[in-house]
């Protein structure tokens, strides 16, 4: 009797245990379910190629005036007739290589728009070979001729010689350097005159060592072009006066020769007007009415026969003869962008809002959560937590004031996205 008893006293005591260990094998298979539930719930609504129907029809609540606009895959698109440009040396070829990848897996693998590479020295075929396999289009490599890219007969080189020597005892930035100045002058004047680049609509300026944080979805030129832009930036910053102390001397002497070339509804006021803007933007004290105010040229999308105009050759012209990129360091981004705000309408300027993008030691990112994640961006933890257009240096609030904000859905069109 004693025996029996334990016998079932074992056997109920197994039956439990095998209850508690289905239970438990139950709420365990239950708990990984709600897991891969709740998984599957943020991936869907945070997918915006599971949810691309659903999320271009809405409109995210954001802090940006860039929202959801998710264009159809590329397929055999039409392309501008534009082209990548790159002035850059044989020795820089690593960053090259990084800021071509870059670009290529964010925008032009979809495209395959033709690379100009050039260079005051012939490219060594190291160059040329490592550059064209990481092209997804044609490369091209041009030979910038001497009369281009040396200091011009005008200038006194004794005089010039004696500046870079001030320049760089005041620690002027580049101050002492005569092939920046020599590559600043030509940017502003000649780059759209090469042989190799004659042929072409659009440019798209890249510079070694740069990164693109989002994918292009639509190419930039057609953005252009449907929109009758002229010129597109992503960073606007303040300029060093102590490398352009005569500068808008010689831009104000150019205006009162010839009026006819200023625009009637030109963004004069971005690079004059100097009142505050909000709270906590820095305030720089300057010499003259330019208040330093400029787009960042290493990356700019823009219409070469805007510089190929009457208006342009002639302002560039005055301003090369003035000497002042070589007796001062005039950079190339304050000289275009004064050109752009004074000679094109305001309406043909286009700020790229969605469009990521780092050259030390600056970075932007897309503030709209939705863009971010439909454009696939991969920003840096520096760029996240020091977002330049949102920085005090920043000149964007400004450009906003006078030029005003502009809906993505404006520049995309219907068929362009689902």
């Amino acid at each position: 009797m004693g025996v029996s008893m334990r016998w079932v006293t074992l056997v109920l005591l197994f039956s439990f245990l095998i209850q508690v260990w289905r239970l438990s094998v139950h709420a365990d298979i239950d708990l990984r379910k709600i897991h891969q539930d709740s998984l599957e719930v943020i991936k869907n609504r945070q997918d915006p190629i599971r949810n691309r129907l659903q999320l271009a029809k809405l409109k995210p609540a954001t802090n940006s005036y860039v929202h959801g606009v998710f264009p159809k895959p590329v397929s055999n698109p039409k392309l501008e007739n534009a082209t990548i440009l790159m002035l850059c040396r044989n020795w820089e070829l690593s960053g090259v290589l990084k800021s071509m990848r870059s670009l290529e897996d964010r925008f032009n693998k979809d495209y395959h728009y033709t690379w100009t590479f050039l260079n005051d020295v012939p490219f060594t075929d190291k160059f040329i070979e490592a550059t064209t396999q990481m092209a997804s289009g044609p490369t091209q490599y041009g030979l910038v001729p001497a009369e281009d890219w040396n200091v011009p007969a005008y200038v006194n080189e004794t005089k010039m010689d004696e500046c870079l020597i001030d320049f760089e005892n005041r620690d002027v930035i580049y101050g002492g350097s005569r092939s920046y100045r020599n590559m600043c002058h030509f940017n502003s004047g000649f780059f759209f005159k090469q042989e190799l680049v004659q042929q072409y609509d659009y440019y798209f300026r890249v510079e070694p060592e740069v990164e693109y944080f989002c994918d292009f979805q639509m190419d930039p030129f057609r953005l252009l072009r449907e929109n009758k832009k002229k010129y597109g930036f992503v960073m606007t910053l303040l300029e060093y006066e102590n490398t352009i102390p005569s500068l808008w001397n010689a831009v104000e002497d150019f205006m009162n020769l010839h009026p006819e070339y200023i625009h009637p509804d030109s963004l004069f006021d971005f690079v004059t007007n100097d009142e505050p803007i909000g709270t906590g933007r820095l305030v720089v004290e300057h010499n003259s009415s330019y208040n330093l105010a400029h787009f960042w040229s290493n990356f700019e999308i823009g219409d070469l026969n805007f510089f190929r105009s009457e208006a342009y050759e002639s302002y560039f012209d005055h301003l090369s003869r003035t000497g002042g990129f070589h007796y001062e360091r005039w950079g190339d981004a304050p000289v275009h962008s004064i050109a752009v705000a004074l000679l094109m309408n305001q309406s043909e300027i286009h700020h790229f809002e969605d469009i990521g993008y780092t050259h030390a030691p600056f970075a932007t990112c897309p503030t709209s959560q939705s863009i971010i994640y439909g454009k696939r961006c991969v920003c840096s933890e520096a760029c996240k937590e020091d977002n330049f257009n949102v920085h005090p240096h920043s000149c964007l609030p400004r450009y906003w004031k006078y030029n005003g904000k502009r809906f993505l859905r404006e520049y995309y069109h219907e068929e362009d996205y689902i």
